[in-house]
């Protein structure tokens, strides 16, 4: 366990229960929850960090601090109970804070709160004997499962062992990667950082991003190593016109217009789109800026196309804890199938001997390796350039039967992991 460190107080900590009551009762995620006139809105930019932080590392650990309560609870309290005692048992156990600081807060948020007020003695004497036992436990307690609804056809798809791999890289969280304009290894020691093997630059103790050197002046913008392949294997060259499907939030858009390509950046929301801008503004970096539906988008002609289809986002699960618990799989049949629209779309848009990126952040071989191999069952004439692959470096194994690539959070994990991605570039002959 950590240093102690003094109580960050309620502010904080009442807002972190918000967010762990939209995600846990409303099914709500996170990042819904802490734009404009949400829990966070009046918080000073401090206790916002710290609310986000604790939030998401109290779902990441979920299922760690119920087994620790588990033997001090007669029967499974209301929700909005049983979520202060979760934040309090990670703050107690794994979170470094102190006990007394910690107890004291939830208690008195506990005894003002409508849901909670009842309970507030419980509370009290519950984490109390947490933090007599609590902290020495912690360390044993194995890593939390996927949801059943998605474990259960994860091992059907990958096997138990390869699954138990990924939920222990859930656990641990993801560092900060960032992809930069020019000269990872300059940027890797200036932020004391290193190169990964595709040429990402990982940090493991970054701060806030927004003061790291380099921000201001956009030499570089954050972006997961497992983000930043498809892009390498689409390999945009100076002068190319190339679309990017589905920009938001732009990382992928940078990268290309780095290279020199002429970019046209496409996304549903105006309000992504934002953000788009501010990162091109921030890094100097130009590319056309176009709001609307992909499937209504008509112009052709482009020499490759990078196509991040909506999808589950499975395999951002150690970067969002939250998603295992504000998702099910009822609406997944939808998105593979639009899926499938967009890549027929695509290909219609693309000028004779051009080239098509589809990628997904998802574990679920129905958003990859399918979508690839029912495409080519569509459209005879197409084909995936495998190839592309070989070229990139990477562990032979990665590569798929149909010829795409499958990245899994528990690769590299000695470095850190990454996210979970599949990706495929497709040549019409």
């Amino acid at each position: 366990m950590s240093e102690k460190r003094p109580a960050t107080g309620i502010p904080a900590r009442r807002a972190t229960l918000a967010l762990l009551n939209g995600v846990l009762e409303k099914g709500r995620l996170l990042s819904e929850m802490t734009g404009d006139k949400g829990p966070l809105e009046r918080l000073k930019p401090a206790d916002k960090a710290r609310a986000q932080r604790l939030a998401t590392e109290t779902l990441r650990h979920m299922e760690q601090a119920d087994k620790l309560l588990g033997p001090h609870l007669r029967k499974r309290p209301p929700l909005a109970v049983h979520n202060v005692l979760r934040l309090g048992t990670y703050e107690i156990c794994a979170d470094g804070a102190a006990p007394h600081g910690v107890i004291n807060d939830l208690v008195e948020i506990g005894g003002r709160g409508r849901q909670t007020r009842h309970q507030a003695g419980m509370i009290n004497a519950v984490l109390r004997k947490i933090a007599e036992t609590g902290p020495a436990q912690w360390p044993d307690l194995p890593p939390a499962k996927l949801p059943k609804w998605m474990r259960k056809q994860m091992i059907a798809d990958y096997g138990k062992p390869v699954v138990e791999a990924m939920e222990v890289a859930h656990d641990k969280g993801a560092p900060l990667d960032i992809s930069v304009k020019t000269d990872a290894e300059g940027w890797a020691a200036r932020l004391g950082g290193t190169v990964l093997p595709t040429g990402s630059v990982r940090l493991t103790d970054q701060g806030q991003v927004s003061q790291l050197a380099g921000y201001d002046e956009g030499g570089w913008w954050v972006q997961d190593a497992a983000a930043a392949l498809p892009v390498r294997l689409l390999a945009p060259q100076k002068g190319e016109k190339v679309l990017d499907l589905c920009a938001a939030p732009g990382g992928k858009t940078l990268q290309m217009a780095a290279a020199g390509a002429g970019v046209t950046a496409l996304d549903i929301s105006e309000t992504r789109l934002v953000r788009v801008r501010e990162n091109l503004r921030r890094t100097g970096l130009s590319a056309r800026i176009v709001a609307g539906d992909a499937l209504e988008f008509s112009e052709g002609g482009f020499d490759a196309i990078l196509l991040d289809a909506p999808c589950t986002a499975t395999g951002t699960i150690r970067r969002h804890p939250d998603l295992p618990h504000a998702k099910d799989s009822s609406d997944f049949a939808a998105l593979f199938e639009l899926q499938e629209r967009m890549i027929d779309h695509a290909l219609g848009l693309l000028a004779p001997n051009g080239r098509l990126i589809f990628c997904t952040c998802s574990l679920l071989p129905d958003e990859g390796e399918i979508q690839i191999e029912d495409a080519l069952k569509r459209h005879p004439d197409l084909q995936v350039d495998s190839a592309a692959i070989a070229q990139m470096g990477l562990d032979p194994a990665w590569k798929t039967a149909e010829g795409g690539l499958r990245l899994r959070p528990d690769y590299w994990a000695e470095q850190g992991g990454m996210d979970g991605f599949y990706m495929a570039c497709l040549h019409k002959s």
